[in-house]
């Protein structure tokens, strides 16, 4: 099983767990160059709210995409659309990824600026 693989299955075991729970779900996806975040909904149809490194808000603001502080004002814009939609508790689906690095910042930015989980 390679890298790729095996990231892929443990991010179907977490989000098994999550449709279990029915709740909200802050789901992120990363590539060496960029960072994406979106709300899904509990059905797994709708995304409420997104935000990532291509939009030229968050780019305004950081020198590069790839890095942290990239990654931290994804996280930033993601929780605040999230609150103007009217959601303020979700779990963080982290596709698998390590929960570190820029991940880590993301969740940290999102959880300072109103988002519970």
């Amino acid at each position: 099983m390679d890298k790729k693989q095996s990231r892929l299955r443990r991010a179907r075991r977490t989000r098994a767990h999550i449709k279990t729970m029915g709740v909200t779900r802050l789901c992120i996806h990363k590539t060496p160059r960029h960072m994406y975040a979106q709300i899904i909904s509990p059905q797994g149809n709708t995304v409420v709210a997104s935000a990532s490194t291509l939009e030229s808000d968050v780019r305004k603001d950081v020198k590069s995409t790839g890095g942290v502080a990239a990654a931290s004002a994804v996280g930033q814009v993601v929780a605040e659309r999230a609150r103007a939609a009217g959601i303020t508790r979700v779990a963080f689906d982290r596709s698998g990824f390590k929960y570190h690095g820029r991940v880590k910042a993301l969740a940290d930015a999102a959880r300072e600026n109103g988002l519970e989980f």
